[in-house]
C-alpha cells in the first residue's frame, strides 16, 4: 500500500493524495510474493494510470497466470520444499511474517507485509497479511493546525473517564476500541495539538448513545499540516482481523487527540495490555490469540494553503519510526541518525536493546 505527503501529479493540491493498496492470496510457486503484489497494485489499463485494476484483493490461479505475463519469477514445488521446514510444519512450528515500512526523500511511502500463512491452518483460511486494514495500511491527510477547542459528550464529558480526559483505568483503556477512536473528549484540547476535521462554528453529532457537542473557543489561521503513516502488523492474524489492527491505529493518530502521535496509536493497539491483548479475553496467554505487534514509520510537513508547497523553513525532515508488540520479542531492524547525521543500522528482538 501507498500514500504520499505531496501529491503525485505535481498539483501541490492540498485535498490529500490518492492512496492505492493490494493483496495477493492462495499463491503457489511465486517466488516473490510482495513483487506480484506491487505488480497487481501498479499494472493498468487505463491510459490515465490511475491506479492498476482498482481490485484491492486477488486470489489464486488468476492472479499467478497474470504474474507469469507480466515476467515474474516462478519455481516448482521441489525448490520451495526443504527437509528442515517440512519437520518444523509437523511439529507445528510457527513460522512468522515478515514486514517493511519505507519513507522517501519527497514524503511517498510504501508499506509491504508477506507471510506463508498459520502452520496447520484450516484449508481456505485467510488470515490478516494481504489484508488491507488489518495487516497493513498506508494513510495521509491534511488538516488544520492550533485550534482550542471545548467538547462536552453528554453533559458529563468522557466516555468512562472523567472530563478532565483522565486515561487511566476507566479511561483511555476501560473505555474499549470505543473510548480509543472518540474524536474527543472531556477536558480542553490543548493549543497546538492536531486537529484534523473541519467543522462549523459549532457542531453536534452522536457518539453512541451520546450527543457530542463540540464548540471553537478560538479559531485562528494557521499553517496547513501535511502528514502519513504506515504501518506492518505480525502475529496471530486473526485476531488482527477482528480489530483491524492496521487501520486501526492509523485511524486513532488521524481523528483522536487521545493518540497524538503513532507510536502512541501503535502502542494503544498492539502493546501491552492494548486492543490486541484484550481481543483475546480470557484466552489471552493459552492459544496465542491476541498476540503481535505492529511496526510503522509517520512524517508530516507544514504547507502553505494556497499553494501547498512546504512554508518555508518547514521542509520535510526524517520520519519517525515506531514499533510496540505484547509478547516475547519482535524481530525487527531499521536505519536511524546518530548525533553526527549519519545513517545508524539497529536491530533489536526485545523491548530494551542487549
Amino acid at each position: 500500500m501507498v500514500t504520499s505527503l505531496l501529491d503525485p501529479s505535481g498539483s501541490h493540491s492540498t485535498r490529500g493524495c490518492v492512496k492505492r493498496g493490494a493483496g495477493v492470496m492462495g499463491l503457489k510457486n511465486v517466488r516473490h510474493p510482495i513483487q506480484l503484489a506491487r505488480e497487481s497494485l501498479l499494472r493498468t489499463t487505463a491510459e490515465d494510470g490511475e491506479g492498476g485494476s482498482m481490485h484491492c484483493q486477488l486470489v489464486g490461479s488468476f492472479v499467478e497466470e497474470k504474474g507469469r505475463e507480466w515476467g515474474l519469477e516462478f519455481l516448482p514445488d521441489e525448490w520451495l520444499w526443504t527437509r528442515r521446514r517440512w519437520e518444523e510444519h509437523r511439529r507445528g512450528f510457527s513460522q512468522g511474517t515478515v514486514g517493511c515500512v519505507c519513507l522517501d526523500g519527497r514524503g511517498n511511502v510504501a508499506v509491504a507485509t508477506s507471510t506463508g500463512g498459520k502452520t496447520n491452518k484450516w484449508p481456505g483460511r485467510i488470515g490478516d497479511t494481504p489484508t488491507l486494514g488489518a495487516g497493513f495500511w498506508a494513510e495521509g491527510w491534511v488538516g488544520d493546525v492550533g485550534l482550542d477547542v471545548d467538547v462536552d459528550v453528554g453533559g458529563e464529558g468522557g466516555f468512562g473517564g472523567d472530563s478532565e480526559g483522565d486515561v487511566s483505568e476507566g479511561g483511555l483503556w476501560g473505555g474499549g476500541l470505543g473510548g480509543c477512536l472518540a474524536v474527543l473528549r472531556g477536558g480542553k484540547q490543548e493549543e497546538g495539538t492536531y486537529m484534523p476535521l473541519s467543522l462549523a462554528e459549532s457542531s453536534e453529532y452522536m457518539a453512541g448513545e451520546e450527543k457530542m457537542t463540540m464548540v471553537f473557543l478560538e479559531n485562528r489561521p494557521a499553517p496547513v499540516k501535511k502528514r502519513v503513516v504506515a504501518v506492518s502488523g505480525t502475529g496471530n492474524g486473526d485476531s488482527f482481523l477482528r480489530v483491524a489492527a492496521a487501520r486501526t491505529a492509523c485511524a486513532m493518530v488521524r481523528f483522536s487527540p487521545l493518540t497524538p502521535t503513532l507510536a502512541d496509536a501503535v502502542a494503544a493497539v498492539a502493546g501491552p495490555g492494548g486492543e490486541l491483548q484484550r481481543s483475546a479475553g480470557r484466552r489471552w496467554g493459552l492459544t496465542g490469540e491476541g498476540e503481535g505487534g505492529i511496526i510503522g514509520i509517520e512524517a508530516e510537513v507544514e504547507v502553505d494553503e494556497d499553494t501547498g508547497l512546504p512554508v518555508s523553513g518547514m521542509e520535510l525532515r526524517r520520519g519517525k519510526v515506531v514499533f510496540d508488540f505484547n509478547c516475547g520479542g519482535m524481530w525487527r531492524a531499521w536505519v536511524d541518525e546518530d548525533g553526527d547525521g549519519n545513517d545508524l543500522e539497529k536491530v533489536m528482538v526485545f523491548k530494551e536493546p542487549y
